[in-house]
């Protein structure tokens, strides 16, 4: 695994790492941006500047701490930047807390340092390269080799300081396992790519897990004995701290450059031949290791931090132990590194899709992370970047498919200020009042067109949707959905014009109505016929009754025979 990944899925498009990466090696595709391991430094911007905390460092707590547990003799190589991190705490104090933790031995990589800085004082007495750049820090060391694979003769061809140290020890016991403790993310890597001396590297922030999950508080009892006359290389994790431990012949220039930036624009000087007999003391992060990644993020303290080293850093170089046969030698080489060319055509053409047609519309705004559209074109066609990337090719057209929504939408539109002054309006609303243009409406207070209470109710957080209006001055009738976007402080209402539909609504109830009508009065002239017929029917009925009696009384019956 990679020492510094991208998280999947938590990115939020914002290019802020992009923008902070000086290599550019991250690339953004499908909403998501990723670390390119082949061509990132490890310089750790973007880590330090992802809001959504999407660059993870990898973590080696548990391979720490089964080495820790496996009954090996595990040696602590602690980077003198501990003096800037841990605050008050001493090296007894650390020693005493790592011993806790299974250590058995506790050494400061400073004594690397001291061997290291011996070496590049023998490079510029030799009088051989017209240039000397340090190597103590692993992300200019890639810088070199993957973007200035010219310049790798003038590294010096020596070990970083945590390197030089694991060496000695392991010199003096074969057996003994070593883990490097500091402020850096890209000492994992150099790990990786130098097997043998150290087995594993931790940054403070592993550390302060470690110690926390094992319940080991870290004392505080530093005070002014840490300073051993015989410690000056103690002053390594400050920017100039190298140059200060050397003994540097003055036939010779010096010169300390720290950051990213600063060291690329060192580097480009360098290339036009600008430095002669100079010795370039060189660190990715501005302050060097006390700012490093850890440090800025966790702890952020860079000058207090200069002043714990310098209160603990003497004016002697540590008391060595001989060890021979011993070689500090370490020879870099050029990385291959994919190079991509494309022609004015291709450059052109990405350039147009994103809406860039002429020179003047090549903003170089550079919140896409590139420095220059055409960077960003050029990007594009390596397949590290998007055409969405670019924010004014998207306000642009955000703002024409909005703008062609509005204008054209059969629905009237209006947007309020809290005052209720309008902002806008769209045709339809223009046609719906019988205004001229929209223009004629915006300006005006929204009494000037209609009742202001629907959007006051919206102000006041009553939600209003579908709700039906009645515009009497204008004879019509209104579907209506009024919001109050409180991001934006404005109010939105969208109103459909309902009265074809109510006037033909209308209409039918007033037919049925007249209908409902003419059948009550036939059902009525109906009954009052049935009523008559009945009662004709009853009289008739009554009358026929008595006849039919009278006529029996005067017929004679058989009996009477």
């Amino acid at each position: 695994m990679h020492a510094l990944v991208s998280k999947e899925n938590d990115c939020r498009s914002c290019y802020k790492c992009i923008r902070s990466c000086p290599t550019k090696s991250i690339s953004f595709q499908n909403g998501q941006a990723k670390i390119i391991p082949e061509e990132c430094v490890l310089c750790g911007q973007c880590y330090l500047v992802c809001p959504q905390e999407c660059k993870i460092i990898r973590n080696d707590e548990e391979k720490a701490r089964k080495l820790l547990q496996s009954g090996a003799k595990v040696v602590a190589s602690l980077a003198p930047s501990f003096y800037a991190y841990y605050e008050g705490s001493s090296f007894a104090d650390l020693s005493s807390a790592l011993k806790s933790l299974g250590f058995i031995k506790v050494e400061e990589t400073a004594l690397g340092a001291t061997r290291v800085k011996k070496e590049y004082e023998k490079l510029i007495h030799e009088n051989k390269q017209e240039v000397i750049l340090s190597t103590c820090c692993h992300s200019v060391n890639l810088l070199v080799e993957r973007y200035y694979p010219d310049l790798v003769p003038l590294l010096a061809p020596i070990m970083s300081p945590m390197m030089a140290h694991a060496e000695a020890i392991k010199k003096q016991d074969p057996e003994a396992k070593v883990i490097f403790i500091g402020p850096c993310i890209s000492k994992k890597d150099e790990v990786d790519k130098n097997p043998g001396l150290i087995d594993v590297a931790l940054t403070f922030d592993e550390l302060d897990h470690l110690l926390l999950s094992a319940n080991i508080v870290l004392e505080k009892t530093r005070n002014n004995s840490e300073r051993k006359e015989e410690s000056r290389a103690r002053l390594f994790p400050i920017e100039g701290g190298i140059l200060k431990t050397m003994d540097k012949p003055s036939s010779w220039s010096y010169l300390a450059v720290g950051g990213m930036e600063e060291c690329m624009a060192a580097l480009e000087e360098i290339r036009e031949g600008r430095f002669h007999h100079t010795f370039l003391e060189m660190s990715a992060c501005p302050g060097s290791c006390i700012n490093g990644p850890i440090p800025r993020k966790k702890h952020n303290a860079p000058y207090s931090g200069l002043l714990s080293i310098e209160k603990v850093a003497g004016e002697k170089d540590f008391s060595l132990k001989e060890i021979t046969p011993s070689s500090l030698t370490k020879f870099f080489h050029a990385q291959e590194k994919k190079t991509f060319s494309f022609s004015e055509e291709e450059i052109k053409s990405v350039l147009g899709e994103m809406g860039k047609r002429s020179k003047k519309d090549e903003l170089n705004c550079s919140s896409c992370g590139y420095p220059t559209c055409r960077a960003k074109a050029a990007a594009v066609l390596e397949g590290k970047a998007s055409l969405e990337m670019c924010l004014p090719f998207l306000m642009a057209k955000a703002q024409n498919f909005s703008d062609t929504i509005v204008e054209e939408s059969e629905n009237a539109i209006l947007v309020l200020n809290e005052s209720f002054g309008i902002e806008l309006a769209n045709p339809a609303m223009a046609r719906l009042v019988g205004a001229l243009s929209p223009l004629d409406l915006k300006g005006k207070m929204i009494n000037a067109i209609m009742d202001p209470e629907p959007f006051a109710l919206a102000l006041g957080g009553e939600i209003l949707k579908d709700r039906k209006l009645y515009l009497a001055e204008y004879g019509k009738y209104l579907i209506s959905t009024i919001t109050y976007e409180e991001r934006f402080h404005v109010l939105i209402g969208v109103f459909r014009d309902i009265s074809r539909e109510e006037k033909r609504r209308n209409e039918n109830e007033e037919r049925a109505r007249k209908t409902a009508e003419t059948v009550n009065e036939v059902i009525e002239k109906n009954m009052r016929a049935v009523q008559e017929i009945a009662s004709l029917l009853g009289e008739s009925t009554a009358e026929t009754k008595l006849a039919l009696t009278r006529l029996k009384e005067v017929i004679p019956s058989g009996d009477d025979e």
